[in-house]
């Protein structure tokens, strides 16, 4: 059995390591590997106050656009040349998310006329033709449906390149991978360990960094962001969490932001904010000596409501973030903010991340909320994910709630920020009833505190009319999760329906059975 070692990213400052890093000529594929979260988050990260998962969202839908494909498991291969640093999408994923054997129906442009050109382009990207045929379409207008069954090379082949390359010369185009599933729609994970492939980062490298972030000129800082950063590139599912051994910079840091949030806690957080919090000092050691590491609090977290963390390395995709939710997995940051402004973060920081997001995530009703936009997300399109990113937004980064008649935050983004939480509270800024129709297109702004914040009841009114509210989005299938298996089942056939279906009658029969005894007593 294979030992389980745990990465432990010392406290120490290495200028000469550093040194020789900056030093060392790198391609540009292995620079991505190596620098892609610190560059990420230097160079495209600080246009605003802070970097939103709308951004991230809009962003993908964008590159989909204008590159005509989607962002899929299947779709995502293309290789990289050395010259080129536009916009593009870094991919961790392993070679096998893409079909070796493949089945591609296509109509050509110009009937058989165009037919030798496109047979050409398999060859050209190392795809080999096992069987092909013909027959008029289905659509009846007169075209030609050529069907091709195919294998690419192991080493060479590229057939999300050679469907690339095809899109401008065909009028329809369907892959289906060996199992004769199309794989023509957004990949998701199917299973917890599938999260290990969602490291997807939308990044534009440019040529100077931006000055306004508070690490602009830190050399240390921004080294000790990249050896912590590289930790949680590394990190697999099952794995022990990254130990990150905490600098005496940092510590007084987390203890100064720690001091001045919970002082604000009792009058401006929700109740279950306030409980989690207590069970955190009590379980896990949340103090202001001390920064939490993840690996107890994940713990905690799975005992109390099933969720568990995993370390991540910057700004993940929205669709990629968004995925993790559904199976109650919060990707979490282990750097700190930079010391010369402990009450600014242009991002996410384990701040944010530990106490704003996880004392929410230990109150049941909450977590629940949360995981259901993340099982929304599975499959959705990429208009779809860019609102469920916007409902994100305006509830769990920065929503509030009624409590005795009284506005409280419960939005990470608020609990994590001192002077937005009192600003949300002020009376100074506009309150609208949540309705998640109208919060996903309500505009945002990354630059100053918002203008609007969406008021829930109850997490759990919120949660059903996030139903309703996804009974509207178009996706061909529904999802449903397993907590035994952590794995995701698409119910798209008769049989995964009706197993759904003796499940559920099993649970009716025994609330049914409870309630019975309940009432004789």
């Amino acid at each position: 059995m294979e030992e389980k070692t745990q990465t432990v990213v010392q406290a120490e400052d290495d200028d000469d390591t550093m040194a020789e890093d900056e030093q060392q000529p790198k391609s540009f594929r292995n620079r991505i590997a190596s620098d892609s979260a610190v560059e990420y988050q230097f160079t495209n990260g600080y246009h605003g106050r802070r970097r939103s998962l709308i951004d991230d969202a809009r962003a993908e839908k964008e590159l989909c656009r204008v590159t005509g494909r989607r962002l899929s498991s299947a779709w995502r291969q293309l290789s990289l040349s050395e010259d080129d640093e536009d916009l593009e999408v870094l991919d961790h994923a392993e070679d096998n998310n893409v079909p070796v054997k493949a089945t591609i129906v296509f109509s050509p442009n110009d009937g058989f006329d165009r037919l030798p050109a496109i047979l050409d382009a398999f060859k050209r990207y190392h795809v080999k033709i096992h069987h092909i045929e013909s027959r008029p379409s289905q659509d009846g207008g007169g075209d030609v449906s050529v069907l091709v069954r195919c294998e690419r090379d192991e080493r060479k082949g590229n057939i999300p390149g050679l469907v690339i390359s095809l899109k401008g010369r065909v009028k329809s185009l369907q892959l289906f991978n060996e199992n004769g599933e199309d794989v023509d729609g957004p990949w998701f994970p199917k299973v917890i360990a599938d999260l290990d492939k969602c490291h997807h980062l939308v990044t534009k490298f440019e040529p100077e960094l931006d000055a306004d972030h508070p690490g602009f000129s830190d050399k240390v800082y921004r080294a000790r962001r990249k050896k912590i950063a590289d930790a949680a590139f590394e990190y697999r599912h099952g794995q022990p969490l990254p130990v990150i051994e905490y600098t005496e910079e940092e510590t007084e840091t987390w203890g100064i932001v720690y001091n001045s949030l919970t002082s604000l806690y009792q009058t401006h957080s929700c109740k279950e904010h306030i409980e989690g919090l207590k069970l955190l000092e009590k379980h896990c050691g949340y103090s202001a000596d001390e920064v939490p590491q993840l690996e107890a609090v994940s713990n905690f977290l799975k005992e109390r409501t099933g969720w568990q963390l995993r370390p991540v390395a910057g700004l993940v995709s929205a669709r990629d973030f968004l995925a993790s939710l559904a199976f109650r997995v919060f990707q979490c940051t282990q750097y700190l903010r930079h010391g010369s402004k402990p009450h600014h973060s242009p991002e996410p920081d384990c701040c944010h991340e530990l106490l704003g997001h996880v004392p929410m995530l230990s109150d049941p009703s909450f977590a629940q909320f949360s995981q259901e936009i993340g099982l929304l997300s599975l499959g959705a399109s990429d208009e779809d994910i860019e609102k469920l990113a916007t409902c994100y937004w305006f509830t769990v980064e920065f929503g509030l709630c009624r409590q005795d008649n009284k506005l409280k935050a419960y939005g990470a983004g608020l609990l994590s920020s001192y002077g937005e939480l009192e600003y949300a509270l002020s009376g100074k800024p506009e309150i609208k009833n949540f309705e998640p129709e109208v919060t996903a297109v309500e505009p945002y702004d990354d630059v100053n505190y918002q203008d609007v914040y969406f008021v829930s009841d109850t997490f759990d009114k919120a949660k059903e009319q996030l139903r309703s509210y996804a009974s509207r989005i178009q996706r061909p299938f529904e999802v449903t999760y397993d907590p035994y298996t952590q794995s995701v089942e698409v119910l798209d056939s008769r049989e995964k329906i009706q197993r759904l279906s003796e499940k559920i009658k099993g649970d009716v029969s025994l609330l049914n059975a409870a309630m019975k005894k309940i009432i004789i007593n």
